[in-house]
């Protein structure tokens, strides 16, 4: 089998890449579904950004909880239940929307309970590969992961259209498609419910106790290696991944383009973005340089963009942004999982999630803000910007820590890629 697919030869792993593949598609095409539903009740593209805070505003606030209940219970369990969480809202909404019913508030207040299941979603998701497939193959798993997930970036905006013109192009038809993606949930708790458990490396689950969600950010903490990932997802996520922003103001206030050219620059980016998700496929091994130099050449990329001539050179470089953006995603997510004990896991990547997802309620209208001030231009020279410094000052700060950790440092790494707390204590005695 060739090394971009090597973890598929673990029956295990095809389950559940199938499942995630379909569950994928039907999120895409509610998130088109939703926002044409937002757009047909009110008009308003304010609105359009009040659903997406909202369904993003959990992952900030509820991340930690989520990240320790990932730790007490066993993820293949707790992925069924927040499937099945997450399909309740859609179909509630699709229902809504089919008996012409939906109103705005309904859409707000399920955008907060799919947002309040994601956050719950999420770090058990992101944890779990290292279950199915070990070591040897997680960062193959992790890019093939990224690469489902930009394959139904691709495919499932395309259906939707497709979907909601076929069923009438209004409330109605946005609300059969939002209904599909409830169904494709079943994919994903049925893969699950197939998988076969004596295969996987399941952890001990934490006992409940107080202070482990202290003990998680001390853990985090006191890792030098970690905080440097956690910088720099921060700065990268927060102020430069806003392409649904970026690229509209782009396409229509630089350009003069309309909504097709605005779509092809979603479609472009996605091209780069499953590319480097193959391309991090193959690595069999990640360093903490692969994460810098992906997001010193983001960020890079990004300012450059902002001073495109052209629309067509705009579309010729967005490939290439989302190629460095997702080689910078796959390889934080893929060192964190590796080098974090797995009794920890769970908690240092709900802290994960809640960096890069919940700065998107941040960073967005503060991006925004400087679209509408200073021009459209300024959104990707300032999220350039703020990704190159951020990055910068990020391993300014803690490459240092590496000479309080005399001895402990690995060949051709940053940090020292085993740590232990009672080697970090040690070293600073």
């Amino acid at each position: 089998m060739s090394p971009t697919f090597r973890s598929l030869s673990h029956p295990n792993y095809r389950r559940y890449a199938a499942g995630s593949l379909v569950s994928n598609t039907g999120t895409w095409m509610q998130r088109v579904a939703q926002d044409w539903l937002v757009l047909l009740l009110t008009g308003s593209g304010a609105a359009i950004g009040i659903t997406t805070g909202l369904q993003f505003l959990p992952f900030l606030l509820l991340s930690p909880w989520a990240g320790l209940v990932a730790d007490r219970i066993p993820k293949r369990r707790l992925l069924q239940i927040t499937n099945v969480s997450m399909a309740v809202p859609a179909l509630v909404l699709g229902l809504l929307a089919v008996t012409g019913t939906a109103q705005i508030w309904h859409v707000y207040v399920l955008a907060l309970v799919l947002g309040v299941a994601s956050a719950f979603d999420a770090p058990a998701r992101q944890s779990f590969v290292s279950e199915i497939v070990g070591p040897d193959d997680l960062a193959n798993a992790v890019g093939l992961n990224s690469a489902s997930f930009n394959s139904a970036r691709l495919l499932g905006p395309a259906l939707a259209g497709l979907l909601i013109a076929g069923f009438g192009g209004g409330v109605g038809g946005t609300g059969w498609v939002i209904l599909l993606n409830a169904a494709s949930y079943a994919a994903p708790v049925l893969t699950l419910r197939a998988l076969d458990v004596s295969l996987l490396r399941t952890p001990t689950p934490s006992v409940r106790g107080p202070g482990q969600l202290r003990e998680g950010v001390a853990y985090v903490r006191g890792r030098p290696d970690l905080l440097l990932l956690l910088g720099i997802v921060f700065f990268t996520g927060t102020f430069g991944l806003n392409f649904q922003l970026t690229s509209a103001l782009m396409a229509t206030e630089v350009f003069g383009k309309g909504p097709a050219e605005y779509g092809l620059l979603g479609t472009f980016l996605a091209v780069g973005s499953l590319t480097g998700s193959l391309v991090a496929a193959r690595r069999v091994r990640v360093r903490h340089r692969h994460v810098v130099l992906a997001a010193l050449a983001f960020g890079a990329l990004e300012v450059v963009a902002g001073l495109a001539p052209t629309y067509l050179v705009f579309a010729l470089l967005s490939p290439l942004l989302g190629l460095a953006a997702l080689t910078m995603i796959t390889s934080a997510t893929t060192h964190l999982q590796l080098s974090t004990t797995p009794e920890m896991r769970g908690r240092v990547m709900a802290l994960y999630m809640m960096i890069f997802v919940g700065g998107t309620p941040l960073g967005a209208p503060f991006i925004g803000w400087v679209g509408e001030t200073f021009g459209a231009r300024w959104t990707l020279l300032v999220g350039g910007t703020a990704t190159l410094l951020g990055t910068v000052l990020t391993v300014v700060l803690f490459v240092g820590a590496r000479r309080v950790l005399t001895g402990l440092r690995a060949p051709g790494s940053l940090f020292p890629r085993v740590w232990d707390n009672q080697a970090v204590a040690r070293a600073r005695k």
